[in-house]
């Protein structure tokens, strides 16, 4: 194996994907404390089609070009009603890293594709297949970026710009930028504000890929505080066809 056959192979396997189900075992630090989370999701693509449930009975859907981009949210507490909600918003952004619209490998691909807007690529060419592994009994390869560059630098907001606009710019995904300088992801800043911000995804960087599949099973991402977040992927069933009813509200096996 070499590291350009495995990122290639990475990235096909990600862009070929057509369904997806899988658990996801969460770890995110948010400010100085680090949240858990457990969550069984089922992806369809082109159109993009999700659904999840966490472990505490939280169902969401969001289906391309439906409920006028809203997901439907059933919180499983009071009133016990489903509820609309934009996946951006404040509301479903908070205690987590992603939007759903990331759920399943958006976060990696973008981060191995990398930004038009960026002309440095250098975390992008830190990748390095390291070896071997083993996830959930399932061989694995190890690609790992060392990124001793990493560091909050300054820049200046233009006209409009949102936080994901910024975060495409630097390919340092959202969370920090929202945390680092008290802003929200669906809200334009301020025209001139002058931001923090990371300069890649972080230090330490490791996607362990299915020998099989060629998809993670592990994704780990450290900064200059340590461990960001840890994602661990089991039960991973790629491209087996989803009957359409399991991407509607009406669904028997849902709340919502």
């Amino acid at each position: 194996m070499t590291t350009e056959r495995l990122v290639s192979q990475l990235r096909l396997a990600i862009d070929n994907l057509k369904t997806l189900r899988c658990t996801v075992h969460a770890q995110e630090r948010l400010g100085d404390k680090y949240t858990q989370a457990n969550s069984t999701m089922k992806l369809g693509y082109a159109p993009l089609r999700i659904f999840l449930r966490n472990k505490k009975g939280v169902e969401v859907l969001w289906v391309t070009g439906q409920n006028d981009g809203d997901a439907w949210v059933y919180p499983n507490s009071f009133p016990y009603v489903t509820l609309s909600l934009d996946p951006n918003g404040m509301l479903m952004r908070r205690g987590q890293h992603h939007s759903v619209l990331d759920a399943g490998y958006g976060m990696i691909a973008d981060i191995l594709r990398g930004s038009a807007q960026r002309p440095d690529k250098s975390y992008e060419r830190s990748f390095r297949y390291t070896g071997d592994t083993t996830i959930a009994g399932r061989p694995c390869y190890q690609l790992s970026s060392d990124f001793p560059k990493f560091r909050y630098v300054t820049y200046t907001a233009g006209k409009g710009e949102t936080v994901t606009q910024v975060a495409d710019k630097f390919g340092c995904g959202e969370y920090r930028i929202m945390e680092q300088n008290g802003l929200a992801a669906d809200a334009p800043i301020p025209t001139g504000k002058v931001l923090q911000v990371p300069n890649s995804y972080g230090s330490r960087t490791l996607i362990c890929v299915d020998k099989k599949l060629y998809l993670p099973l592990l994704i780990r991402a450290e900064d200059d505080k340590g461990l960001f977040e840890q994602f661990t992927f089991l039960d991973v069933v790629a491209n087996q066809p989803i009957p359409a009813q399991e991407f509607t509200k009406e669904f028997k096996n849902y709340n919502l």
